[in-house]
């Protein structure tokens, strides 16, 4: 069962896109702007809408951290922001000053990509913001983009039909006629599938065209082979163009938006429909699945986003391995913890978590002390990583499965406060959050827009001792 929970109606032209991050939505407009909306209440964050585009904004994308979201624009731009305080870090200017279509980041953050009207494909180095390397597709306006699993590759989709695949050098690898009439959105699951033949481990990709179409694929990735790409289905339903898909995080349902106003929400096992979403009054433009949580948004161009929320227990978002509570972590299977590998971007560990019989139990209990002794990960930087993920999963099991009391979140960020401190209006607020908001020298109160009369920040000792005995009953009867 899916049900519409909420709609947002802030835009005052057409609704071009729609992002989750792990606590924020994002969406963009003909209007020029970009609106961030907690999960929580689907309140928009202070600092939202984002201005700076002078034109339509086509585009928007978090990167995997949620810190950081890209947005693009007709004016040939693609500005990059700080989404813990709508700072903006960075404007990156298509070189042929094109309108840009599509931004997407890969699963490190190491690349930007940003594609345009005039067929040019741009790789942006994020640490330093600059250009990194160009290319051009042969055909049309570059629509659609989307990354490999493991970020060596990316594909792109042209007005004129064709997926085109690159590596990280820009190289042209594969080109595919997909849509005699042309792409206009394509997306990969981050799950991996075996073929059941050769143990090979295929990503799907599922591509939407003008053609009324959304076509599954089967991509096979291996650095000594490239790229190989089969066709996998069909997916019918709509009687309309098919303007934007989207994998659910465990790569078991797929949603589309159409011209016919609908929103169909595939099994991508079967390629049965699920379920049919009527309720948007013109075209369907974007929908996507959150990351951490069973919702569902789509925007369209009677300017408005519709949250959905959807039952865990139908067959396709079942084994969503964000979705589970704390209590089915602890029971998955050692294949279930190589799923998780899988989406958080460790694949490279799988073999060494199922040789160490690691299943969601040991997951849980995993510390510094057993990455290092126990599994012999030597890279300090690994370790951190695979910890923080850790960390992130238990975070996520305790958010989605509770309400967090109000006054436990940060006004800024809208997420759990780690390091609370008090300014000085009084209010409560997540230490670095707060300090960038100082840093871009507003002196000026996040909460009630007056002056701060200081800017020195006091611990809140008090509210962090609250929030850990919160969190300790949380992770006690969770």
């Amino acid at each position: 069962m899916t049900t519409l929970i909420h709609t947002l109606a802030d835009h005052s032209d057409d609704v071009n896109y729609c992002a989750f991050s792990s606590s924020c939505l994002a969406t963009c407009s003909l209007d020029k702007t970009i609106r961030v909306y907690s999960l929580n209440n689907f309140t928009e964050l202070p600092y939202s809408p984002l201005k700076g585009h002078t034109y339509a904004v086509h585009c928007c994308c978090f990167s995997p951290s949620g810190h950081v979201l890209a947005s693009c624009s007709t004016d040939g731009t693609t500005m990059v922001w700080d989404t813990r305080n709508g700072r903006m870090l960075a404007v990156l200017e298509q070189p042929s000053g094109s309108p840009v279509r599509v931004c997407r980041f890969s699963p490190e953050s190491t690349y930007l990509v940003s594609g345009a009207a005039d067929g040019s494909v741009v790789l942006w180095n994020m640490q330093s913001l600059k250009l990194y390397r160009s290319g051009n597709v042969k055909d049309g306006s570059l629509v659609a983009c989307a990354f490999s699993p493991n970020g060596n590759f990316f594909v792109t989709g042209s007005s004129c039909g064709d997926l085109t695949f690159w590596d990280d050098k820009m190289r042209c690898l594969y080109n595919e006629k997909a849509h005699d009439l042309g792409v206009t959105c394509c997306d990969i699951s981050s799950q991996p599938i075996s073929d059941g033949e050769h143990g090979f481990r295929y990503f799907q990709m599922a591509s939407s065209g003008q053609d009324n179409q959304i076509k599954l694929w089967l991509i096979l990735f291996a650095d000594f082979l490239g790229v190989e790409l089969k066709y996998k289905c069909t997916l019918n339903g709509h009687s309309a163009p098919v303007l934007a898909c989207a994998f659910s995080y465990d790569g078991q349902m797929l949603v589309s938006g159409s011209v016919d106003k609908c929103v169909i929400i595939y099994e991508t096992s079967t390629g049965n429909t699920l379920h049919t979403l009527s309720q948007h009054t013109r075209y369907v433009t974007t929908c996507a699945f959150a990351p951490y949580s069973p919702l569902l948004a789509t925007g369209s161009m009677d300017k408005t986003v519709n949250i959905w929320q959807f039952d865990l227990k139908q067959p396709c978002a079942g084994n969503t391995v964000e979705n589970e509570s704390k209590v089915a972590v602890e029971v998955w299977s050692e294949d279930d913890v190589s799923a998780w590998l899988c989406a958080q971007d460790l694949a490279d560990f799988v073999g060494l978590f199922k040789m160490n019989n690691i299943d969601g139990k040991e997951l849980l209990n995993l510390t510094k002390e057993s990455l290092t002794n126990e599994l012999k990960i030597e890279s300090l930087g690994l370790r951190s990583k695979v910890l923080q993920k850790i960390e992130d999963l238990r975070m996520t099991m305790i958010s989605v499965s509770v309400t967090i009391p109000d006054e436990f979140l940060c006004p800024i960020t809208r997420e759990l406060m780690k390091d609370p401190v008090i300014a000085a209006d009084g209010y409560s607020y997540e230490k670095e959050a707060m300090e960038n908001w100082i840093s871009t020298r507003r002196r000026s109160s996040p909460m009630t827009n007056l002056p701060l009369p200081s800017l020195m920040l006091t611990p809140n000792r008090t509210l962090k001792m609250a929030i850990n005995r919160w969190l300790e009953t949380q992770q006690k009867y969770s």
